[in-house]
């Protein structure tokens, strides 16, 4: 048996076999360092957004982060926060939209609103980047009263709020008004002009609301995205300065 082991280890030894010619010895090499080579120089950097993808530049400069700020659209209910949201957002709105029912008859006047046929039973939340710098985060609340123990965790955080008002039902915005005062939160009022109904000046809807001097007051479309983000702006700049701190 010895003889056999030596015989082998003196073949594997030796730099040729009879007939066969002596084949050059290849470098060791580390299996596990090669393949985590390989696995680094294919692999792309998921976290690095591509600008050809349509990248913000604050996206490709590690160095700087936008300024994520929250803002509430506040109203009565079927006053057109869920359509505010959908018509600005840049991502698919998040929204809560139940089918009403009977049920709802002798709380939900539809006389303004016939056709409406969802409300929202919790919130809308959507998202739109007005500069390269500032993401705006935009929360509905829902308008029923039922649903209104909902606004303290829905406001916490935001920098101010906007007031949608249908000047067919202005008394339906007072309680979302008497709301923000009370708790100090910046607002402005946005009259929600609907087809079919008279155009009414932004100082006469402030009249009749008895909204104060500083609190701006515009006239827009929930519908048009143009309107909703000049609404946005006012609001952003009114927010600023009420606490430009």
């Amino acid at each position: 048996m010895d003889s056999v082991v030596s015989d082998a280890s003196a073949v594997s030894d030796s730099p040729a076999v009879t007939g066969i010619p002596a084949q050059p010895q290849a470098p060791a090499v580390d299996l596990f360092q090669r393949d985590t080579d390989g696995a680094n120089a294919s692999a792309p950097d998921a976290s690095a957004p591509d600008a050809e993808d349509g990248a913000q530049d604050w996206q490709l400069d590690h160095t700087r982060a936008p300024i994520a700020t929250k803002i509430v659209v506040a109203g009565g209910f079927g006053v057109g926060k869920t359509t505010f949201v959908r018509a600005v957002s840049e991502i698919t709105p998040l929204q809560t939209e139940a089918l009403m029912t009977r049920a709802s008859e002798e709380t939900d006047d539809l006389t303004a609103t016939p056709d409406k046929l969802t409300t929202t039973v919790a919130m809308d939340f959507g998202r739109i980047t007005l500069d390269n710098d500032l993401v705006l985060y935009v929360f509905g609340t829902p308008g029923q009263q039922r649903f209104w123990f909902m606004w303290d965790d829905l406001v916490r955080g935001a920098i101010g709020a906007i007031v949608l008002a249908d000047t067919r039902r202005l008394t339906d915005c007072f309680p979302a008004l008497d709301y923000f005062e009370s708790c100090g939160l910046p607002y402005i009022v946005a009259v929600n002009h609907f087809e079919g109904t008279e155009l009414f000046e932004a100082d006469d809807v402030r009249e009749a609301l008895t909204v104060p001097a500083h609190v701006p007051v515009v006239i827009m479309d929930a519908r048009k995205r143009y309107s909703v983000v000049e609404s946005l702006l006012a609001m952003v700049a009114h927010a600023l300065e009420a606490t430009p701190e």
